[in-house]
């Protein structure tokens, strides 16, 4: 009981000034950070061009480091970190890399990396769900290539979706604080569990006062890959993996869309265009057909994000009150 308490007190703030302070002085940062190159057909791309990116490697490490000491609750636990880590650090190897890596081979490492903890997550934190209704146990036979889905899924959207100034971070933390409600109230989670919610969010908020608009440092893949990762752990470790159908929501449309559009097209040589007349991700659509400024684009999905979890949390407010469906 007491380490839980000084957990809290005292880890979430260390995690925020960490954060706060590996951002402000940006250490080593001619030598370890890459610059922004531009992103290929991403509408508005050019302004982001030379800024530091890569700086996702700060705010996980610190995340990292947090974790492991005020949440970590096995050797499984320790393996399921190391390989967020190993997301985010093969993202920032991108970021700083000359040029891009080939699709093939971060589609591979997102795979292995994916499968790895797909295999290992069950034996963590049991195959035991909630759904709407309530608790189900699922087979491993059956929870991990769920979970794979989900890892693989949560990691792609999020990185697409990282188009936007302040738009990932912002998505990330009103998706981790609806799933850290949705569990308290449902009483899913342990104290572990939520704190490392908290944690994420704790690292994230000084990431925001430096990439909101206009962004001075930029996540890059390091940060992307890395809170995707994260985003599909935490639904598991709050035995709610399937409320990402609800609360992911805003990056399965934004981000994910441009991902299957892309995929489709590839797999049939391009003779199956899908949304033709939308560009994809979201977020260069409303740039681009709709004529909204980059402010106005975050408003309007951060906007229909947080109406998403505002009912989602209202619904399970109902189930837990009512016992109704």
């Amino acid at each position: 009981m007491l380490f839980t308490t000084l957990a809290y007190s005292i880890g979430i703030p260390f995690a925020f000034i960490a954060t706060l302070l590996l951002l402000i002085f940006k250490p080593f940062a001619n030598k370890l950070l890459g610059k922004d190159r531009g992103r290929l057909y991403a509408v508005g791309s050019e302004v982001n061009k030379g800024k530091y990116t890569g700086v996702g490697i700060y705010f996980i490490a610190v995340f990292f480091v947090t974790s492991m000491i005020c949440c970590n609750t096995g050797i499984g636990f320790s393996i399921l970190m190391l390989l967020l880590v190993s997301s985010s650090l093969f993202g920032f190897l991108d970021d700083r890399s000359i040029s891009p890596w080939k699709e093939w081979i971060k589609g591979f490492i997102d795979i292995l990396i994916s499968l790895t903890a797909a295999f290992i997550a069950p034996f963590v934190f049991s195959g035991r769900v909630l759904t709407f209704a309530h608790d189900i146990e699922i087979p491993f036979f059956i929870f991990i290539p769920l979970a794979f889905a989900l890892f693989v899924v949560s990691i792609n959207a999020t990185n697409a979706t990282d188009g936007v100034d302040g738009l990932s971070g912002t998505l990330t933390i009103l998706t981790t604080i609806t799933l850290t409600i949705v569990a308290y109230i449902r009483g899913t989670a342990d104290s572990s569990s939520l704190l490392a919610g908290l944690l994420m969010i704790a690292v994230l908020v000084p990431y925001l006062l430096f990439n909101i608009y206009p962004s001075k440092v930029l996540m890059g893949d390091a940060g992307s890959r890395g809170i995707g990762f994260f985003i599909a752990l935490y639904a598991m470790m709050l035995h709610i993996p399937f409320a990402y159908l609800i609360v992911g929501l805003p990056f399965m449309l934004d981000g994910g869309l441009s991902i299957l559009k892309i995929t489709i097209g590839r797999l049939t040589h391009k003779k199956v265009i899908i949304l033709k007349n939308i560009v994809t991700p979201i977020h260069d659509h409303l740039k681009k057909q709709k004529g909204l400024s980059v402010p106005k684009t975050y408003l309007v999905i951060c906007g229909a994000a947080l109406l998403i979890d505002i009912v989602y949390i209202v619904v399970n407010i109902a189930i837990k009150l009512t016992g109704i469906i």
